[in-house]
């Protein structure tokens, strides 16, 4: 989103003398602090941006700065394109289509057709089978939320079912493996958490409510699952059967797999313990077996049987 919007600032200033920053703002649906972030974002990249102060004002290019086409080569516009129609894939807008239309535009056409085939070689797609039409609405809410500092109130259901109503400062959208993330500051637990989008629900933003943005502490701009889940974690052992390898390569990879003399397979890996772990290992089926710790062991066991009592044809009535 950062990215095409400083793209469009570029290209805008590359056609027009001067731009006034609130002109901007409006246009991009953000605040004027934000855009002046924009701008010293783009001076950082050796592309001279002035502000000319008085009535006649603005913001534009340095006299006789012109962009040099050649500054991206064709690959690298291509990997542009194909980053852009990756994250349209689960955040879609016009204006991400807009932009690599722009992209297209600057190729000459002697470069279309291999261009078009550098674009189109590899196809990242995030969305999920079933579609992302009930997180949208939440993502656009979000993201207003995030370009103009506005609160959001929410009830959340986190991974132990536990329902809590909780009132953020949004701080930014992220997309980790096949699932959107809101990075905020919870002013309940005056810290930085991790809130699962499909998890929310009742989301609201608080227009006449905004807030400061808050440095990102180091340990929290590299999100893990630790940013929003216990600090402590279980250490276990699963034995996948022979012909269930491929499981255990799927969720695990190769190289966690040890083989044992009867041709099974062990995994040890360390996760925090919570209904996400009890679900995630009941969902492997019969394919596997928890060997450590027991009391896991006991707690997938009892699990499994109530499971089983539901489905016994003599199961009383």
């Amino acid at each position: 989103m950062k990215l095409e919007r400083l793209l469009s600032i570029i290209i805008l200033l590359l056609n027009r003398r001067m731009v006034q920053a609130k002109e901007l703002a409006e246009r991009f649906e953000v605040s004027v602090r934000t855009i002046y972030r924009d701008i010293e974002t783009i001076n950082g990249t050796g592309i001279p941006i002035v502000t000319y102060q008085g009535t006649n004002g603005g913001i534009g290019l340095a006299e006789g700065y012109r962009l040099d086409r050649n500054i991206l080569t064709n690959d690298e516009l291509a990997a542009i394109v194909t980053a852009l129609r990756g994250i349209s894939s689960s955040y879609g807008n016009e204006q991400h289509q807009r932009l690599m239309e722009k992209i297209h535009s600057v190729v000459p056409p002697a470069d279309s057709e291999a261009f078009q085939h550098k674009s189109s070689r590899v196809l990242i797609d995030y969305s999920p089978w079933d579609g992302n039409e009930q997180l949208r609405p939440k993502l656009q809410l979000l993201e207003k939320a995030v370009d103009h500092c506005l609160i959001a109130e929410f009830v959340y259901s986190n991974a132990d079912g536990e329902i809590s109503h909780r009132i953020v400062e949004p701080h930014r959208l992220i997309l980790k493996g096949k699932h959107w993330y809101l990075q905020a500051y919870c002013l309940e637990k005056e810290q930085f958490r991790l809130f699962k989008l499909k998890r929310m629900k009742d989301l609201e933003i608080i227009p006449e409510k905004t807030f400061i943005r808050r440095e990102l502490p180091i340990q929290a701009r590299t999100p893990d699952r630790s940013s929003s889940e216990p600090s402590w974690a279980t250490q276990f052992v699963l034995c996948f059967q022979a012909d269930a390898r491929h499981l255990a390569e799927e969720w695990f990879g190769i190289e966690a797999l040890y083989p044992v003399d009867d041709g099974s397979w062990l995994v040890k890996k360390a996760f925090p313990e919570n209904e996400w772990l009890y679900r995630f290992i009941l969902g492997l089926g019969h394919h596997v077996e928890v060997l450590e710790p027991p009391h896991l062991r006991e707690i997938i066991a009892d699990r499994a049987e109530q499971v089983a009592k539901k489905y016994r044809k003599d199961k009383p009535t």
